[in-house]
C-alpha cells in the first residue's frame, strides 16, 4: 500500500479499525493471477500478541487450495470514502480528491481444523449479532445439529497470522485549518452516511477547530429537551 507519512495510522489503531470494520477483501496469488473474495472475519491475538484474521469460504472457493501456510495473502479492509469537489476548499487552485479510510493486513494463511471453525463461526455471529442490540443475540444453538453439521461441510475456515499492517487514512491532514473545516463542513452536509462519517473523522483530528460547533449543537439539544 502507498501511504504519505501524513496519512499513516500507527499499527495499534489501523488495527483497531479493522476489528472495528469486520469485513475485507481476502486476496492470494495462485502463481498466474490474484484470487480474491470479499468476507467477514474476527480479529483476535494470539498468546503472542500477533494478530490473527479467522474467516470463512465456500468449501470450492479456489481461495482453499491456496492456504498452504507459507505464501502471504492480503486482508483489505476499506471504511468509508468521499468524494470532495475543488469547490468546497477555501483556497484557490485546488483539484478534487478522493478521502477514505484503508487497512490492508498480509500474512501467511493456513486452514482451521474442525473444532476450531465450530469457535470461530460461534465468534463470529456473536460478533456481529452485538451490533443488533438490544435484539436477543441469534446463536447456533438454534439450528438443529443435522442441518448445522451439513452447513458447516459447505465451508472451510482459515486463519491469517499478520505479520505486516498497513494504512492509509487520507483525511486532509495536509490541508490548513481553514480548508479543513471547509471541506469537514461541505462532507457533514452531504446525504451520503460515508461523507458524514468522514466530516466526524476530520472533525476529530482537530476537535479545537469545532468547538464552537458541537457548543452550538449542546445548546440547540439542551432547547429541544425542554420544549
Amino acid at each position: 500500500m502507498y501511504t504519505p507519512p501524513k496519512f499513516q495510522p500507527d499499527r495499534a489503531k489501523a488495527l483497531a479499525f479493522a476489528e472495528s470494520r469486520g469485513f475485507g477483501t481476502a486476496c492470494a496469488w495462485n502463481g498466474r493471477k490474484p484470487i480474491a473474495s470479499a468476507l467477514p472475519f474476527c480479529l483476535d491475538y494470539g498468546n503472542d500478541g500477533t494478530p490473527r484474521v479467522a474467516f470463512h469460504v465456500a468449501r470450492h472457493n479456489l481461495l482453499v487450495g491456496l492456504a498452504d501456510g507459507a505464501s502471504p495473502w492480503v486482508m483489505a479492509v476499506n471504511g468509508a470514502d468521499a468524494y470532495v469537489s475543488a469547490d468546497w476548499y477555501a483556497s484557490p487552485d485546488q483539484v478534487p480528491t478522493w478521502l477514505y479510510q484503508a487497512v490492508h493486513l498480509t500474512g501467511t494463511v493456513r486452514l482451521l481444523s474442525d473444532a476450531e471453525l465450530g469457535s470461530h463461526l460461534d465468534a463470529l455471529s456473536t460478533r456481529f449479532e452485538s451490533w443488533l442490540a438490544p435484539k436477543p443475540i441469534w446463536t447456533s444453538a438454534k439450528m438443529t445439529s443435522g442441518r448445522l453439521e451439513a452447513m458447516k461441510k459447505a465451508i472451510v475456515g482459515l486463519v491469517m497470522s499478520v505479520e505486516e499492517v498497513e494504512g492509509s487514512f487520507k483525511l486532509n491532514q495536509h490541508k490548513s485549518d481553514v480548508d479543513h473545516v471547509a471541506v469537514a463542513s461541505a462532507l457533514g452536509q452531504q446525504p451520503d452516511a460515508g461523507a458524514r462519517l468522514l466530516a466526524k473523522e476530520m472533525q476529530a483530528l482537530r476537535p479545537h477547530l469545532f468547538a464552537d460547533d458541537v457548543s452550538q449543537l449542546n445548546v440547540m439539544a439542551s432547547l429541544e429537551g425542554t420544549m
